[in-house]
């Protein structure tokens, strides 16, 4: 199967079963497709806390139960189906390499690099951060490196580390959504991990003019730079997504500590019992309300909730039951988990679908395309590599 046929054909699973990955749970309370897949929805509200954590953990023993009731759920599964790409062997480094380098980066680093033919250009690191990668490169290829970050305090941190060990990197502090950034791509070799959003998708709209060596992109965080709607890179791409929908692409996240997953538990159930308090006094309707100050999530329940009613201006009464409220927003916590596990369902086939689009816009622009993974799912859900040569 080639970009092209693996694009259109999720494509229109995606279309035909949009119903069921387009509704949030957070914010519909029963989402409609329970009224026309009523077998499933009492399947998902009927899973017991052992299965519930179980299916959240492991995607693939998901995809294995729901597929017997939701059999797109099987041929998702098999248009996500892209190959490993095959590494290659790089020389060592020292320790000294490792230094200020969290550890899973690190392994990011390591992996990205060791994907994809040596550079036989100059190379350009696109959103560099601290430049790890391009050192990385620049070692095993024994190559000039650019690295490009809009971040001043990351391009000092960059040039340090460059010093430090040795290489030729030269750090460009620029925008890379600026139109002067793309005189830098022109014969080198454009490599960028995780660059998120329109942040790398500019690479490919530009692709046919600006006359890079090669593309090395494993893309992340789709959702930025898309706030009125997703713009297509190819010409066969026509699944129409908002920033809400491309969030769904990158809700898969290695699983957090214990402590983290227990604190992210109760906050959601905070809210979401004052959604409930605040439907109960002004009717039941969508209000998405903008992100929680991190203070007011450290104290208790009915503190939380009589902030968010004071900066949302809702009316409270002089009595209520705040331990009704609190159980209220634990209830629906429950179910919104299980209704989520269908709508992740779709997560990775729409992931798959904008990495495939990526792909098709730099065939369109003329490059040769290689699609994959470089890494296992554990270390980092955004696994997925374009390799692009002209």
């Amino acid at each position: 199967m080639n970009h092209r046929e693996r694009l259109l054909e999720l494509q229109s699973v995606l279309q035909q079963h949009q119903s069921l990955w387009r509704p949030q749970p957070f914010h519909v309370r029963r989402p409609e497709w329970c009224a026309q897949w009523p077998a499933l929805a009492e399947a998902v509200l009927g899973l017991d806390e052992a299965a519930l954590e179980q299916f959240t953990a492991d995607p693939a023993a998901c995809r294995a139960w729901l597929t017997p009731r939701l059999p797109a759920a099987g041929r998702l599964e098999a248009l996500c189906d892209v190959p490993k790409l095959v590494p290659r062997v790089l020389p060592p480094v020292g320790t000294r390499f490792d230094w200020s380098i969290p550890g899973r980066k690190r392994e990011q680093v390591e992996a990205f690099a060791a994907h994809g033919h040596a550079a036989h250009a100059p190379l350009l690191e696109w959103c560099a951060g601290k430049g790890h990668l391009g050192r990385r490169l620049a070692l095993a290829d024994r190559v000039a490196v650019r690295s490009l970050e809009l971040d001043p305090a990351l391009c000092e941190a960059a040039q340090r580390l460059a010093q430090r060990a040795g290489v030729e990197q030269t750090v460009l502090c620029a925008d890379a959504l600026a139109p002067g950034s793309r005189e830098h791509v022109r014969g080198h070799a454009v490599v960028a991990l995780h660059a998120c959003g329109e942040l790398h998708r500019t690479l490919v709209r530009s692709a046919a003019d600006d006359r890079a060596h090669s593309y090395r992109i494993a893309p992340c965080c789709y959702h930025l730079g898309a706030d009125d709607g997703y713009r297509p890179l190819s010409s066969e791409a026509s699944l129409p997504l908002d920033a809400a929908a491309l969030r769904l692409a990158v809700t898969e996240t290695v699983t957090a500590p214990r402590h983290v997953r227990q604190r992210l538990a109760r906050d959601q159930a905070w809210k979401l019992g004052f959604i409930a308090l605040r439907n109960a006094l002004e009717g039941e309707a969508i209000r998405p309300f903008r992100p929680v100050p991190s203070p007011w999530l450290s104290g208790d329940f009915t503190g939380f909730c009589e902030a968010l009613a004071q900066r949302e201006r809702v009316r409270l009464p002089a009595a209520i039951d705040w331990t009704h409220w609190l159980a209220s927003g634990e209830r629906r916590r429950a179910e919104v988990r299980r209704f989520e596990l269908v709508r992740h369902a779709f997560r990775r086939a729409l992931e798959t679908w904008l990495v495939m689009d990526l792909a098709l816009g730099l065939e369109e622009a003329g490059f040769g395309v290689e699609v994959g993974t470089f890494c296992a799912r554990a270390l980092t859900p955004r696994n997925l590599m374009v390799l692009a040569r002209s």
